[in-house]
């Protein structure tokens, strides 16, 4: 993600005279709205529909150890410490785990694109062909395609792309998924029986030892990005007070929007044949043939095509500029992948990153079940990203005990136990993700854990370990003196 700005530390009274008039007041209702647009997705909905109303406690359970202490103590970090995450591990631990916090948070996009674009492919063969949801090389045709595709759109610098991130949001996530949901209310309420059961005795899910526990984890990654807008709380009139606020609210939309959706797709498709990828629009297929409206299924797709392009152009250009400017200021990477082209943009590490993202869409055309090959790169995904709040929680544990009087333009309460928590949950989360779920199939258990673990070590480990190992007093040199391409 690109580098975020907070006040810097000055001092006291001629920083507030100067700075507070330009600095532009949010209402914590606003930030709300804002951390729900960055987190909220009906891409994952499918995942917990299978399990009918327990998907309110997968939910739930994530919320409550993980999303929460991850908004309120990076919120003190932002408040604090200009630079994201590179800064505060760098302040709080080292600078070397600083650029690995930064690696993950680039790194786990490389199986990110994948199964996003695996959910844009089963999506288009809705308009096309709905049989060609299930095709292993159709889907990884269109991972390759629309990557690449993505990655010259990025290349240009177009401006326009945080307009559309923007309406991607509303047409691609709020609408369809408001309309989702009232289908299935109109559905039920006509006399028509859930697919899942909705009784009190389903608001657990069936146990089933520790690959039970596994769903939790992949919502794990659903909540990840609150940390992004905590950069924000400066721009808050009473931050203490109003920053709780407005992630407890924000909390409350996500989880409604998560959930909701997830609930209506249960009502009418059945868990054994509900598809990862395409669950989504199984349940628009079905709702639109009940009401006679099927006209409006290819529009449907196009609204959700619509949120995940935008995303995904998004996060292109998010993730790889705050690794790219990291490294010019301490030479981690080689000069090849500082490279800017004519636009400033990073051109060579996207191209790098499109590279790799091939080779592993290549895995929908080799592996046969489609909602096999997603799930691993989801857990993938978010195995790789645990290791950024790993590091967060503990720099920002160690911060409060080594700078205690830093300024802070806000402190989260009972900072101690919400890192324990929020450490003790990631860690949970990281271990048990190597433990494969009924949503992986019938697959070898030790095929499973060799493709996560090795994607974990690789990804995670191995890279960031290399570039540290080897760089060379040049590059940052070569890096530093054209920092003024950068703007």
């Amino acid at each position: 993600m690109a580098s975020m700005d907070v006040p810097a530390d000055v001092p006291r009274q001629p920083a507030r005279a100067a700075t507070r008039p330009a600095t532009p007041v949010m209402t914590w209702v606003t930030l709300a709205l804002m951390t729900t647009a960055s987190v909220a997705s009906l891409r994952a909905a499918p995942t917990m529909a299978v399990y009918g109303l327990a998907c309110v406690f997968l939910y739930l359970v994530p919320a409550v150890v993980f999303l929460l202490p991850t908004a309120l103590v990076s919120a003190e970090l932002a408040s604090g410490w200009s630079g994201g995450v590179y800064r505060w591990v760098s302040e709080g631990l080292s600078k070397p785990l600083g650029f690995l916090a930064v690696w993950c948070q680039f790194a786990m996009t490389i199986f990110y694109y994948p199964s996003l674009l695996g959910f844009v492919a089963s999506t288009i063969a809705y308009i096309i062909d709905p049989a060609l949801a299930s095709s292993g090389p159709y889907t990884a045709i269109v991972i390759v395609v629309l990557y690449w595709t993505g990655v010259w759109v990025s290349s240009r610098g177009t401006k326009a792309l945080a307009g559309l991130a923007s309406w991607g949001l509303i047409i691609g996530t709020l609408i369809p998924g408001t309309l989702l949901v009232v289908l299935g209310m109109v559905f039920l309420g006509q006399g028509n029986p859930s697919a899942a059961p909705m009784t009190a005795s389903h608001l657990l899910p069936q146990w089933t030892g520790l690959a039970s526990l596994v769903l939790i984890v992949n919502n794990f990654l659903s909540y990840s990005g609150m940390e992004m807008n905590a950069v924000h709380v400066s721009s808050l009139k009473n931050p203490g007070k109003e920053y709780p606020k407005s992630m407890f609210l924000a909390t409350g939309l996500v989880l409604l929007i998560f959930i909701l959706p997830a609930l209506a797709i249960s009502w009418v498709v059945p868990a054994d044949q509900l598809s990862l990828t395409a669950g989504v629009m199984q349940a628009f297929d079905a709702f639109f043939a009940y009401f006679d409206i099927g006209w409006m299924t290819p529009i449907a797709a196009v609204m959700l095509i619509s949120a995940s392009l935008a995303g995904m152009l998004t996060w292109l250009a998010g993730p790889s500029k705050g690794l790219l400017e990291i490294s010019r200021q301490e030479g981690y990477l080689p000069p090849f992948l500082q490279k800017l082209n004519k636009y400033g943009i990073q051109q060579n590490i996207l191209v790098t990153q499109g590279v790799v993202t091939t080779v592993i869409a290549l895995g929908y055309a080799l592996i046969p079940n489609v909602s096999s090959v997603y799930w691993i790169f989801s857990v993938i995904t978010t195995q790789v990203y645990l290791i950024v709040y790993l590091l967060m929680f503990a720099a920002a544990m160690r911060l409060r005990k080594t700078q205690p009087d830093h300024p802070r333009g806000y402190r989260a309460p009972a900072l101690g136990v919400l890192c324990v928590v929020g450490l003790l949950a990631s860690l949970a989360a990281l271990v048990i993700g190597f433990v494969p779920s009924s949503q992986f199939g019938s697959g070898s258990v030790w095929v499973y854990i060799a493709i996560v673990g090795g994607g974990l070590v690789i990804l995670g480990f191995l890279i960031p370990w290399a570039f540290l190992k080897f760089r060379k007093p040049s590059w940052r040199t070569a890096s530093a003196a054209q920092d003024g391409e950068l703007s």
